[in-house]
């Protein structure tokens, strides 16, 4: 089945283009009101918070000017199937409209469902940055796409698409914290530079409690690394006349020789690489022995 061009076009892959073609014949798909008993919502909406204030927003401006821009959805048998426009259906739902304009469009299989919906919440802002990091995974997950792919439909850099799925990684408290909007995601990204997720918790405590800057967090995250760096164990350093003895033992077995010494006593190891080099050790330990 050959597929549409209508990904990675942004707003216009859900909005037709004007043009002098009569709108039940466009190609972009039919605008006609639709009853709202008959659309069922969007599986693969990626949008999981709405706000009721700015829902009570939406509702008071279509009481007093209209639905001025249509929900899109798809025809599945004998209903439909939201695709974009959650927020206005709901709205008119509440507010007991029996019907609502819609652009009816082919949509094929759930890929483009959710693509279709990323590019409608992703290009207007209504998405919070966690919100987008999951349906991008969903986006790898469910339709098997790899982020480079991913970057080129929905219009992003693939360092942006990576940089958002590692927002995935922090504790569940602090991703609620970025989609709740207590922190942002240049605060994510700060964190994140912190290995710990104890550690990262308490500091996002105190980015919440004393509302730090991301520079700030930055700073802290440094200071941190800089500490563990210096806490990490160093090798003490081998003697100079154990060197020097590894180095004639060396030149006696004609290969590496590594002393290791311990508080008391130590190993010495002689390697050898096939079966014939062992022979050749073992003569010389016998020769030795005389």
């Amino acid at each position: 089945m050959k597929k549409t061009n209508r990904l990675g076009r942004g707003l216009s892959a859900l909005i037709p283009e004007k043009d002098d073609t009569p709108v039940s014949a466009s190609k972009h798909g039919a605008l006609t009101d639709i009853e709202v008993a008959k659309i069922r919502p969007n599986p693969y909406q990626p949008r999981q918070d709405f706000d009721p204030v700015k829902l009570e927003e939406l509702k008071k401006s279509i009481r007093e000017n209209g639905i001025i821009q249509p929900i899109t959805v798809r025809q599945v048998d004998n209903y439909y199937e939201l695709i974009a426009g959650e927020r206005r259906l709901r709205a008119v739902t509440d507010l007991g409209y029996e019907t609502i304009p819609a652009y009816i469009i082919k949509v094929d299989g759930k890929e483009e469902m959710l693509e279709l919906a990323l590019i409608e919440n992703v290009q207007r802002d209504h998405l919070n940055a966690i919100e987008q990091a999951q349906a991008f995974q969903r986006l790898i997950d469910e339709c098997n796409l790899t982020q480079e792919e991913v970057a080129k439909k929905i219009g992003k850099d693939r360092t942006t698409i990576t940089n958002f799925l590692r927002l995935l990684k922090l504790p569940e408290k602090i991703q609620k914290s970025v989609k709740d909007e207590e922190i942002s995601m240049g605060h994510a990204r700060a964190l994140l530079s912190i290995e710990d997720p104890q550690l990262q918790e308490k500091v996002w405590q105190k980015v919440v409690r004393n509302k730090l800057s991301v520079r700030k967090v930055e700073q802290i995250a440094r200071e941190m690394s800089e500490e563990k760096e210096e806490e990490k164990p160093v090798k003490p350093k081998r003697s100079i006349f154990i060197q020097k003895m590894e180095a004639e033992l060396r030149d006696i077995f004609g290969t590496k020789v590594t002393i290791r010494s311990r508080k008391e006593g130590g190993s010495i190891e002689v390697e050898f690489y096939s079966p014939e080099d062992l022979n050749r050790l073992y003569e010389i330990f016998e020769r030795l022995k005389d």
